[in-house]
């Protein structure tokens, strides 16, 4: 997995309706599996170790056109915890849940598929809207290629800029959990074990101690209980 930004801020004529925004460009990024592998890995990757910050997933609408592209959109819900500093500016029930709308047209003949998905909720306040395209990577084709877009904006008075940061840095760790979650549900896929979160690993290792301290504890209750014999 390998993941490229670049950025640019400014005003852009879209339908954030030239409110200043972050632009975020992802020039570089790419999965080691086919596209057929990742494209089946799209639907499935919901639940895994690093999404569990998505809570739902439902479908709203498919149908295959007749040029057979598969059109569909899907209403996720996240959590979406607001900064502590931005909580007093907010009403107590927009700090807890987002819904999101995904929608995605997949290609089979040109072996592409492309999503856009953005907020409904707290739009006035924080709208992402992000682009992606997966692809054949043209220097490895049985890679596949992620070129992504991002637009961050807020209409908050005098924190806008402040609530742009907050949702770049958010969203940027929200795409390394999405590539680590991709790979998880891939390695699943090809009948490998995937790779342990750090969560996995500490609670394994937890685990670990609390066995090895149990057993311990039971040979020195064994061994204290011989003593009182002789």
């Amino acid at each position: 997995m390998m993941v490229r930004w670049s950025r640019n801020v400014g005003v852009e004529k879209n339908h954030f309706a030239k409110r200043p925004i972050i632009c975020l460009r992802c020039c570089a990024g790419f999965l080691k599996s086919s596209w057929d592998q990742v494209f089946l890995a799209f639907w499935q990757r919901y639940p895994n170790p690093y999404s569990n910050h998505v809570l739902t997933e439902d479908i709203i609408f498919r149908e295959v056109t007749p040029d057979n592209c598969l059109i569909s959109r899907r209403l996720l819900t996240k959590t979406s915890r607001a900064p502590r500093w931005a909580e007093k500016f907010l009403p107590a029930h927009m700090a807890q849940k987002a819904y999101i709308i995904e929608d995605s047209v997949v290609d089979p003949q040109g072996r592409t598929m492309t999503t856009l998905t953005w907020n409904i909720s707290h739009a006035r306040v924080m709208s992402i809207e992000e682009r992606c395209v997966y692809g054949v990577n043209p220097d490895n084709n049985s890679w596949t290629e992620i070129k992504r877009e991002a637009w961050i904006s807020s209409n908050l008075y005098g924190l806008s800029r402040a609530i742009q940061e907050f949702g770049l840095a958010r969203f940027k760790s929200n795409v390394t959990k999405t590539m680590k979650g991709f790979e998880y549900i891939l390695a699943k896929m090809q009948g490998e074990l995937p790779t342990r979160t750090l969560a996995e690993t500490a609670t394994v290792k937890a685990r670990e101690t609390a066995l090895a301290a149990k057993e311990k504890a039971k040979d020195l209750a064994s061994q204290a209980q011989k003593k009182q014999y002789v």
